[in-house]
């Protein structure tokens, strides 16, 4: 048993584990006038598949858009809008971490301002995985748009209904579908699936007809000839596709700076059988909640060698939870322990699955280093294994953990020293045999920083895709396609669709703007001095003495003689501002003067800038 169990409500039968409320692919049509909500159907053969759908009317079509909303400067906050005409569809809608120049921020989600008035042709929207970088901003921006229907799989259904059961608004409708058979009808567009490889099950690329061609996105991928927990990417697939004809390949640019294959998931399970064999004392391993693959394979090697597994993190419980009841991790009865029975176990017996692998401040690992958590402790012997990639900002946090660890005797392990961890995107020669398959025309490395986008361009280039057919827009920039002709042609426009960081505070969502960001940043480098006087309402003549706070700048017992200056300066600007005065004191006029009169006094003495904070009482 799981320490927390997380009910699904699910109503299907053995046959059928889905969530309560997520709908299998079915195959009767359904009436729409608007288009919104389409059928499932049977797939069909990709025979012209590129071959231009017949439209009634002018000859000119409308052009094909295509508009990345996030991901394409950035590891992150991915989606991406097909628009062709009033029809549009949306892949992804993920959250991006903030940057360490954005304090107090917990995350950032797209811009939709484009998409404002825009909300009744929006046909669809595909997720192609779990990761939160793909669905974190789900629950944030399906409200805004009027509760389009999302299409995904299983899993990932099943973790973004939990994750929207934190949200007060109404149930998603999402439609499930099995990329080894369904198609959607959106609007002008079919959108086919195919199933590729990433670090969590139940992913997949889409195949998107539209009337000027195929568009293909990748979604986060890797190709894995021997995966372990899932199947392979249908690579015959891919091939498929290319031989109907790709006009547009977008494709997954994470690892392209990286040469060779991905390694496998086997290879990793085999290392991290060899360690599980050799460890004497407990085994620690933290990964990512959402790296549900090699939770699985930590699961089955503590069934092989005797151990028994205690989950912990909230995130990864709830995980676990649900991909156990879809069918997606699998363990026997009496693997898992709770916290009142890990004293049972001699400690050669147990091993911990957690967060915290990259340092985070209250994750499972941090509590454990720093003796915060409840029930474990590291001893001299004990083994921890960070099964994961590095995220750029956390070397750090991250060096000092293993330092820690280090420190109190344990056996550390990490992806530099031996093959403990896979990534879940493709590297150089998986792009280049991608390429090979899909036989685009037009070229787009997506989801990641300009210069992997530019390295993944380079790939494209050997295997031979001219200069020319190289894409590389970035985020709110309009990419076209039209036919010139029998021709179909392709440029990134100048045009700039509205775009901003929208950023999640708490409950606040697009509330933190620049200015406020600016004023935080402001804080945390310099800090804040309050000066507080007391003012005749008709004279503005002081009253009393001012009074001074000082919070992150200087310590006040110790910077008397700076702090008293500082108040010479105040009542030599209210003195001035109340002299001789006929007429009502102006309170702002008085605050300008002695936020104006002590910056500079405090810049003058320290060569600092806090945030000087006037407050002015009238009497």
């Amino acid at each position: 048993m799981l320490k927390r169990k997380i009910s699904l409500n699910s109503t299907s039968s053995d046959s059928d584990k889905r969530p309560s409320g997520l709908r299998r692919p079915y195959h009767k049509p359904q009436d729409n006038s608007k288009g919104r909500f389409t059928n499932f159907q049977s797939r069909p053969r990709f025979d012209n598949f590129n071959r231009p759908m017949e439209f009634s009317g002018p000859n000119h079509q409308p052009k094909l858009k295509i508009i990345g909303l996030g991901g394409l400067e950035e590891v992150g906050r991915n989606m991406t809008l097909i628009e062709y005409g009033d029809d549009i569809i949306i892949i992804d809608m993920g959250l991006m971490f903030p940057e360490e120049d954005m304090p107090g921020v917990d995350y950032i989600i797209p811009d939709i301002t484009y998409l404002k008035g825009k909300e009744k042709n929006v046909r669809g929207v595909i997720i192609t995985h779990g990761h939160y970088d793909h669905i974190g901003a789900i629950s944030h921006l399906i409200p805004e748009l009027g509760y389009p229907t999302l299409y995904m799989s299983a899993l990932t259904a099943g973790l973004v209904r939990k994750r929207h059961e934190e949200y007060k608004t109404r149930p998603l409708d999402i439609a499930v579908v099995d990329p080894d058979k369904d198609k959607v009808k959106l609007g002008a567009f079919l959108v086919e699936f195919f199933r590729v490889n990433h670090n969590i099950p139940d992913s997949f690329g889409v195949a998107v007809r539209t009337p000027l061609g195929t568009i293909v996105h990748t979604g986060d991928f890797k190709i894995d000839f021997s995966p372990l927990h899932d199947k392979p990417a249908d690579l015959n697939r891919f091939a498929e596709i290319g031989r109907s004809g790709v006009l547009a390949l977008l494709s997954d640019s994470t690892n392209a700076g990286n040469p060779g294959f991905q390694i496998s998931e086997t290879v990793v399970e085999k290392e991290l059988d060899k360690v599980f064999a050799d460890a004497e004392g407990m085994i620690v391993v933290g990964t990512f909640a959402s790296l549900l693959n090699r939770v699985q394979q930590c699961i089955s090697l503590a069934e092989k060698h005797g151990r028994k597994v205690y989950l912990d993190g909230r995130s990864m419980i709830s995980n676990v939870e649900i991909a156990h009841e879809l069918g997606y991790i699998k363990y026997n009865k009496g693997t898992f322990i709770e916290d009142k029975d890990i004293k049972k176990y001699p400690r050669s017996k147990i091993l911990l699955i957690g967060t915290g692998a990259q340092g985070e401040k209250n994750a499972v690992l941090k509590r454990i280093a720093n003796k915060d958590h409840k029930f474990l402790n590291i001893e001299k012997g004990d083994t921890v294994i960070f099964s994961s990639s590095v995220i750029p900002g956390n070397e750090r946090s991250i060096q000092n953990l293993k330092d820690t660890f280090y420190r109190q005797g344990a056996h550390v392990f990490h992806y530099k020293m031996m093959d403990v961890h896979a990534g879940g995107h493709a590297q150089q020669e998986d792009l280049k045999l991608t390429i090979r398959l899909f036989q685009p025309k037009y070229f787009l490395p997506i989801e990641a920083n300009y210069y992997l986008r530019v390295n993944h361009a380079d790939v494209a280039k050997t295997m031979g895709i001219p200069e020319t057919n190289i894409l590389i827009p970035d985020n709110a920039q309009v990419t076209e396609f039209y036919r010139d002709g029998r021709e179909v042609k392709a440029e990134v426009t100048k045009t700039r669709v509205p775009f901003d960081y929208v950023m999640v505070d708490g409950l606040g969502v697009g509330d933190v703007s620049g200015i406020v960001l600016r004023d935080r940043q402001v804080l945390a480098d310099d800090g804040m001095f309050v000066v507080i006087v007391t003012v005749e309402a008709h004279t503005g003549n002081l009253v009393g003495s001012p009074d001074i706070i000082s919070r992150g700048f200087v310590y006040m017992k110790e910077s008397k003689k700076l702090i008293e200056e500082a108040r010479q300066r105040v009542r030599g600007v209210c003195k001035s501002k109340g002299k001789n005065t006929e007429r009502a004191a102006d309170i702002n006029e008085i605050k300008n003067a002695i936020r104006d009169e002590i910056g500079k006094f405090l810049f003058t003495k320290t060569k600092r800038r806090p945030m000087v904070l006037p407050v002015v009482i009238e009497v």
